[in-house]
């Protein structure tokens, strides 16, 4: 019998799912189809590099609420805090070529932001969430859309106790970053993503925010209750229980309504929050953290040097941070496995249980985006583990018996047209 060169939709891969996959990793594959069993649980897509080549690229499930959109090669998801490691790397080139040290304040870029004895904080405090600016402070639904607006306060705010302490910047890590990239660049980091990342990887499959009419890649809708019925006690006690200083991670990730961001057309991606609004193609991010993995390079792309790649890994720390409670091992805005032993290297996940991940010893990578909200959030927030055993013994199979690469997928970066800026 004909060994099959690689599966495909129709010759091998499960029913309902597209896109290719080397052999090693059928179980895997499987296992990804099986999140996604009717049209109420959304869809999704899965990508793998090892060695900085794709060894895995599928899709499956529904892009849209009714369950008519299919998900496509160029769907792409809204994935959360998964986005804060796409806007990291995006620093990581800057300091690549020289335009940002690690360990300088970040006042000596961004002078605005040295106001209410902040002038000491560094540019690793902030991608280690140790700046002491987490909290929300009363934030209104509508400032939280206003990135320039909220960039300038983050640039006015002291910092509060957990200074020097690792405390999860849920939003505000966006606006810290987007402004400091700004003050260097001149530039939003809507356009960064795109010129920094989507083109040198030639994807257009990385945007912050809404993708624009004419990009190949079109936002899934997520699958979240549509219902707009207040509940009277949470609505009076949230707000006042964020506000106090020990609310912790209510404080840093609470602002009244904003479940309503993310119903309907999604007004969350009217903005620019690299904390959590990027929209994303699973082969995208996985190409992006292929190269992390891989001594920078990913195919023929030089994405970062070695040296610097290299130095992304963190030590491991079972310290907790103060907002989320559990250990991440924050480090050049990459965490590490909350729970030890279960990921080897570093990434970042979001809400729902998206996430991009790196893992420099394999130099193998893997993303796996979806639209899919609608299991009680601790549920959601494991919804990739499963993923994790079936990877782990493919890409050791792949490095012991070779594989073999899958086609190149998805819209390429559009030369033809320019990356549009934000304000």
């Amino acid at each position: 019998m004909t060994k099959v060169a690689v599966l495909e939709s129709g010759s091998g891969l499960p029913s309902g799912v597209h896109g290719a996959a080397d052999p090693k990793f059928e179980c895997l594959v499987r296992t990804f189809a099986s999140l996604f069993p009717s049209p109420r649980f959304g869809g999704g897509a899965l990508s793998v590099y090892v060695d900085g080549e794709p060894a895995v690229d599928v899709w499956t499930g529904w892009a849209d609420r009714q369950g008519e959109t299919p998900w496509a090669e160029d769907t792409g998801a809204m994935v959360f805090s998964c986005s804060k490691g796409v806007a990291a790397t995006v620093l990581h080139r800057l300091a690549d070529r020289g335009e940002l040290s690690y360990d300088a304040p970040v006042a000596d870029y961004w002078p605005e932001f040295g106001a209410n004895d902040k002038a000491d904080i560094t540019v690793r405090d902030l991608l280690r969430h140790r700046a002491g600016l987490s909290h929300m402070k009363g934030v209104s639904k509508e400032e939280l859309l206003d990135h320039r607006l909220m960039e300038e306060r983050m640039a006015a705010a002291p910092a509060d106790r957990h200074f020097g302490r690792a405390a999860y910047h849920a939003f505000t890590y966006g606006w810290l970053v987007s402004g400091l990239a700004r003050a260097i660049t001149g530039k939003g980091m809507r356009e960064l993503f795109r010129t920094e990342l989507a083109q040198p990887l030639n994807t257009d499959g990385l945007h912050l925010g809404r993708p624009s009419a004419d990009a190949p890649t079109n936002a899934a809708q997520i699958m979240f209750p549509q219902s707009t019925r207040a509940n009277p006690l949470i609505d009076h006690l949230a707000p006042r229980l964020a506000e106090l200083p020990v609310a912790g991670g209510l404080g840093a990730m609470y602002v009244p309504g904003i479940t309503s961001l993310i119903q309907g057309d999604t007004p969350f991606l009217d903005s620019e929050i690299p904390s959590v609004n990027a929209v994303v193609t699973a082969r995208a991010v996985a190409k992006m953290y292929g190269a992390l993995a891989n001594e920078g390079r990913v195919g023929d792309t030089q994405l970062v040097s070695a040296p610097l790649a290299r130095d992304l890994l963190g030590k491991t720390s079972l310290r907790p941070d103060l907002n989320l409670i559990v250990p991440m091992s924050f480090h050049l805005g990459y965490h590490g496995s909350p729970v030890p032993g279960l990921l080897r290297g570093f990434g970042h996940a979001g809400l729902g249980g998206t996430i991009g991940w790196a893992d420099p010893v394999t130099k193998s990578s893997f993303a796996f985006v979806h639209n899919r909200l609608v299991t009680p959030i601790l549920v959601d927030q494991i919804l990739f583990v499963p993923l994790i055993l079936p990877l782990r013994r493919a890409v050791g199979a792949a490095h012991e018996r070779g594989f073999r690469p899958v086609p190149e997928f998805g819209a390429p970066y559009p030369v033809d047209r320019t990356a549009s800026a934000g304000r």
